[in-house]
């Protein structure tokens, strides 16, 4: 059977370090608040003159550079985000033209945080009906952008970076084992961007006064959703391949919320040293977080051939999935 095999991984971050210590000059809170109630310690913050397209050009270089192909050979690019570069042309477009991958196709998807398992879907897909060989998947985000620092609910979640891996054909039985994705647009209203859009067109009173540019979120109720619809979703990816929980090698979920993760892990009967976490170094990076951990545990040689890998995720829209991948 013809899989998407993962061949080569990379991720990027900004240099620029905001710790919860910095935060605490920003807006009522403090270290121990902040730890407490979500397991991050520090983010990653992108300077000016750097955008979504910076780090995404930047993990592909270096995921094309594992994989050992050139970006020529591309024959499609998916980028997940929520933050690009420009309404339109498509950042993915842009990281084509950096990266001289002139052969590919190239669009964005928007998913929130389940974009990376949505583009992983996407390119599966196109893998296995023989329309693509050599895909770049990526997921990256400047959620610094997009936040209110002077909202202490908010600010002190996100950050910034990118992550991404290199999909090829294979005939053997490594690769993407199955991939499962879903939506509940009926709660979009708990995690959202109000502006600019066709709803509230740019304009100095709505984008700035009112701060309609800066995301918005439920937290209470989006966590709800969250350990439900993440643990959902791993499920229909044990269901669907037969498997049982302490078949995993690891289970990377999507960097949210420290407590989201342990949940996740517990519905499925996952010991804690086989969820991989990296929520403390970068906060949630939305799209972008599965493929920077993916990135981390490769390096770190956590992945061994062989072995079964989940991930999970959980996103505005309501969005959710996960990808069972035989490593």
């Amino acid at each position: 059977m013809l899989r998407a095999r993962i061949t080569g991984t990379g991720s990027a971050v900004p240099e620029h370090v905001l710790t919860n210590y910095d935060l605490e000059k920003l807006v009522d809170t403090n270290d121990e608040w902040i730890t407490t109630r979500t397991g991050i310690k520090e983010r990653r913050i992108a300077a000016a003159g750097e955008y979504t397209s910076t780090f995404a050009t930047l993990a592909a270089r270096r995921a094309l550079a594992m994989a050992g192909i050139s970006p020529e050979e591309l024959d499609l690019i998916i980028l997940g985000t929520v933050t690009p570069d420009f309404p339109f042309p498509a950042t993915a477009c842009i990281v084509q033209h950096e990266l001289g991958a002139k052969h590919a196709v190239a669009f964005d998807l928007s998913a929130a945080c389940s974009g990376f398992i949505y583009g992983l879907n996407m390119a599966e897909a196109q893998i296995r009906s023989g329309m693509a060989k050599k895909v770049l998947v990526l997921g990256a985000e400047v959620l610094s952008r997009v936040v209110d620092f002077s909202d202490r609910n908010t600010c002190i979640l996100f950050g910034d970076g990118s992550g991404a891996v290199v999909l090829e054909a294979d005939n053997g039985d490594r690769g993407i084992l199955s991939t499962h994705i879903f939506s509940n647009g009926s709660h979009w209203g708990l995690l959202y961007q109000p502006g600019p859009g066709s709803r509230n067109p740019a304009s100095v009173a709505a984008t700035i006064d009112d701060k309609l540019y800066y995301l918005r979120m439920e937290g209470n109720d989006v966590f709800k959703h969250a350990v439900r619809a993440m643990g959902d979703a791993a499920v229909a990816a044990l269901e669907a391949n037969q498997i049982h929980a302490d078949q995993l090698a690891l289970l990377i979920p999507h960097q949210a919320n420290r407590r989201i993760i342990e949940a996740t892990g517990k519905r499925i009967g996952l010991p804690e040293e086989k969820v991989f976490v990296n929520l403390h170094k970068y906060g949630n990076t939305s799209s972008a977080s599965i493929p920077i951990a993916l990135d981390e545990a490769n390096h770190e040689g956590r992945l061994k051939s062989g072995d079964l890998v989940l991930l999970d995720a959980f996103g505005g829209g309501f969005t959710y999935g996960s990808a069972l991948i035989k490593w």
